[in-house]
């Protein structure tokens, strides 16, 4: 017996949707990456900390900061939006408002992250 389905299972076709160890993967390496990442956020926040504007802007210029952050954004973005989905798909039970709220949270991480992007690249390059 290498099945374990019922017949019930069987007929329905309900199985496994073969994503559940790609997505576990991707939280789990996003999350190591965020380590590093968020600990250079946390250096560069306290070693500017009462700085002026003028100051911020020039130590953002620097390509290494930018991409830095540039990285920190798109792995904590990417990182919050799997997260979220796994919170929605096990607690959320009505199929409607699970799609719409899984929905949601893909707009809601892109238009973060555009708007994060712009704000860096305006600084980065001086606005």
């Amino acid at each position: 017996m290498t099945d374990m389905r019922t017949p019930l299972s069987k007929v329905r076709g309900l199985g496994s949707a073969r994503e559940g160890t790609g997505h576990f993967w991707a939280q789990r390496l996003t999350a190591i990456a965020n380590i590093p990442l968020i600990l250079f956020f946390l250096g560069f926040l306290i070693s500017l900390n009462g700085a002026d504007y003028a100051t911020v802007r020039v130590a953002m210029a620097n390509p290494f900061v930018a991409l830095m952050f540039l990285l920190m954004l798109v792995s904590g973005l990417y990182h919050m939006r799997l997260g979220m989905q796994v919170i929605v798909e096990d607690y959320i039970h009505a199929e409607g408002g699970k799609l719409a709220l899984l929905i949601l949270n893909t707009f809601f991480s892109i238009a973060v992250g555009v708007a994060s992007v712009y704000a860096l690249i305006k600084l980065a390059f001086g606005g």
